[in-house]
């Protein structure tokens, strides 16, 4: 899967790299070498990142989804339990 960045989001990136290599390296980096450096780290590092953020929401939904039982449990044939305990308070 290719991971895409909105037009906006890839300018301000762009904008972020030349940042950084102005302010801790000792040469500048150009708008085009630095979307071409934003589009390695997408295309090289961008899917270990997405594929550990898909297994931290898989490891939180399978959490949520063995909490359901806990949260949403109904007692079975609790009709006669009721009427029992309704005609002992008679």
């Amino acid at each position: 899967m290719t991971i895409e960045l909105s037009k906006e989001a890839r300018k301000e990136a762009i904008s972020s790299i030349e940042r950084y290599f102005a302010e801790n390296m000792e040469e500048k980096i150009g708008n085009v070498a630095a979307g071409g450096l934003l589009g390695y780290f997408l295309e090289e590092i961008g899917p270990l990142v997405y594929n550990q953020a898909v297994a931290d929401v898989q490891e939180r939904l399978q959490m949520r989804v063995a909490e359901l039982d806990i949260e949403i449990h109904e007692e079975e044939f609790q009709y006669w339990r009721k009427f029992d305990r309704l005609k002992k308070g008679r």
